[in-house]
């Protein structure tokens, strides 16, 4: 099923504010995703003087489509989260001309994925009755309602991963052994791959706390690059400026890149992935706050990757998920075919967690032939695809991961503390999203919010706009001036 979202326009017209004066404010947004583009859009609209750091040779960030021979591949983020007007990218998808096949209908406990197209295999081979699935998918439902009665008994939380073994010894009639109970951990795998961390990791407390838009779940068949082109047409991005400093003060922000660059405004909007500010690739002068590094330290950023395997003709079932049940979740499988959607023979092997980690450690080649002994297991003869594909977000200095999930023990509420501002530094992307952490359509909503909340803190605190400065570029010496990368619509 193909779905097309309509909607007029992208941005609702802008208030004209006839009360400004020739000068105007001037922002440094860091990271050129689709939160600093949103972030830049709406600065822009409003009259801001905006240039875009990105350390990339690229913009996109987490969403990164690569092309074969004009066919699109996504190696970052796939899926639209609730496809349906009530979306906040709606109008944006609408301008972009997303074409999206629709995996789920609703938010399904397989998340992505209802059970209307997909084969599911033990680990010798054999096709499990769709019966057993859909029961076994039932009984989890179950187990998710009971685990989440425990929260009362655990003062300090806990793991999913403990939960459900806390649920099993309480409750026999959910116990399951042989082929039923390696569907269970198919299921469990599943729901790691939405997290992109270990049921061991992520918190009984808080891991439904974000909130799912209607209308299911829909693979973007034609490249969700189209987002990005839309998102960045008529910005001011400098690529290949890695942000290493930001001094800040109440009323200016001083950038300055790996290569000695500068660059000052009247403030900034941080968006680098949640992994870069862990591993402090940024230094902040003065230091955030403790406030903001307890975010910063306390949230989860999980692993998934990509082995995308391209073939001439396809030979395996056409559906849109091919999955291996296993004894245990890191030993289960998840394979994406992309046929339905688009008509090419590709599959998506996707691992999570620490199976995405240990994936990682392998060069392309071995990583080809793990996901080839995952394949061989449903299809016994395939050969060696003619073109393979790797991602590696974990260990991507750009990134250090994929996105954020709630850990164990600590509160959801430190996604707000994460999007919170420090004087004049504004932050956005999926790790500061409290309602729709992990997705893009958050990290698309926080950039909106923290261009709105940059725009009217200097509204609010300057009535009058002299004291703002354009965003001034410093050399190195010896460095030649270059102009500005203007990007537009790829």
């Amino acid at each position: 099923m193909v779905v097309y979202i309509n909607i007029e326009s992208v941005y609702p017209p802008c208030p004209h504010y006839t009360d400004r004066k020739t000068k105007t404010l001037s922002v440094i947004v860091v990271g050129a995703g689709v939160a600093g583009l949103s972030a830049s859009c709406v600065l822009k609209s409003r009259g801001a003087k905006v240039v875009v750091l990105e350390s990339r040779n690229r913009i996109g960030g987490r969403i990164h489509t690569e092309y074969v021979d004009d066919f699109p591949i996504d190696m970052g983020a796939s899926w639209v989260h609730g496809a349906s007007q009530k979306n906040p990218m709606a109008p944006v998808i609408a301008h972009s001309d997303l074409c999206l096949h629709q995996t789920s209908i609703d938010n399904s406990v397989l998340y992505e994925h209802d059970l209307r197209s997909y084969v599911l295999f033990d680990t010798d081979g054999n096709r499990i009755a769709r019966e057993m699935v859909v029961e076994v998918g039932k009984k989890f439902e179950v187990i998710l309602q009971e685990a989440k009665k425990l929260r009362h008994v655990y003062k300090n939380d806990t793991s999913l991963f403990k939960a459900f073994s806390r649920v099993l010894e309480k409750r026999e009639d959910l116990r399951l052994d042989g082929p039923a109970q390696q569907v269970l951990e198919w299921y469990i795998c599943r729901m790691e791959g939405w997290f992109a961390a270990d049921a061991s990791k992520i918190s009984l407390l808080s891991y439904d706390q974000e909130e799912n838009v209607e209308g299911g779940h829909a693979l973007v068949a034609n490249g969700y690059n189209r987002v990005i082109s839309t998102l960045a047409q008529g910005v001011d991005v400098r690529l290949n400026h890695r942000a290493a400093r930001v001094l800040h003060s109440s009323n200016s922000v001083k950038v300055v890149t790996e290569d000695g660059r500068s660059f000052t405004a009247d403030a900034a909007v941080i968006t680098v992935p949640l992994g870069v500010l862990k591993a402090k690739l940024i230094k902040f002068e003065p230091n955030l706050p403790d406030w903001k590094e307890e975010a910063i330290s306390g949230i989860g950023f999980g692993n998934e990757n990509k082995i995308v395997l391209f073939y001439e003709s396809m030979c395996w079932p056409d559906v849109d998920f091919l999955g291996i049940a296993a004894p245990t979740a890191y030993e289960c499988s998840y394979f994406l075919s992309l046929h339905k959607a688009t008509g090419h023979p590709v599959l998506v092997y996707m691992p999570a967690g620490s199976l995405a980690d240990d994936i990682e450690r392998l060069s392309d080649d071995a990583a080809m032939e793990f996901a080839l002994t995952k394949l061989r297991i449903i299809v016994p003869h395939i050969g060696k695809p003619i073109r393979c594909m790797v991602s590696r977000w974990g260990s991507d200095p750009n990134s250090l991961g994929c996105y954020s999930y709630d850990g164990v023990g600590k509160s959801h509420a430190l996604y707000m503390q994460m999007h919170m501002p420090v004087n004049n530094l504004f932050f956005a992307g999926e790790a500061t999203s409290i309602k729709f952490p992990g997705t893009v359509h958050g990290a698309f909503a926080t950039g909106l919010m923290a261009a709105e909340e940059c725009w009217r803190r200097f509204e609010a605190s300057h009535c009058d706009l002299e004291m703002f400065q354009p965003v001034m570029a410093e050399e190195p010496p010896n460095r030649q001036k270059k102009d500005p990368f203007i990007m537009s619509k790829m």
